[in-house]
């Protein structure tokens, strides 16, 4: 499959780069992982009111406590 070898490849393509290309790289994929979390974030801050609507009630208020 070329799933198989995928993980070769990009050894390969990043061993044939420039230092600096390399750096570039590495700064593409850091901000993939800062993306994926701010978009993380931004939902959990998007379902804060729906979910206080729901869990925001006294026969709930116990569980606040565990």
């Amino acid at each position: 499959m070329v799933e198989d070898r995928l993980p070769q490849r990009l050894a390969d393509n990043l061993l044939a780069r420039s230092s600096a290309q390399l750096g570039e790289v590495e700064a593409f994929v850091d901000r993939l992982g800062l993306s994926e979390r701010a978009l993380v974030r931004a939902a959990m801050a998007a379902s804060q009111p729906a979910f206080a609507a729901i869990w925001g009630n006294r026969e709930d208020a116990a569980y606040d406590l565990l």
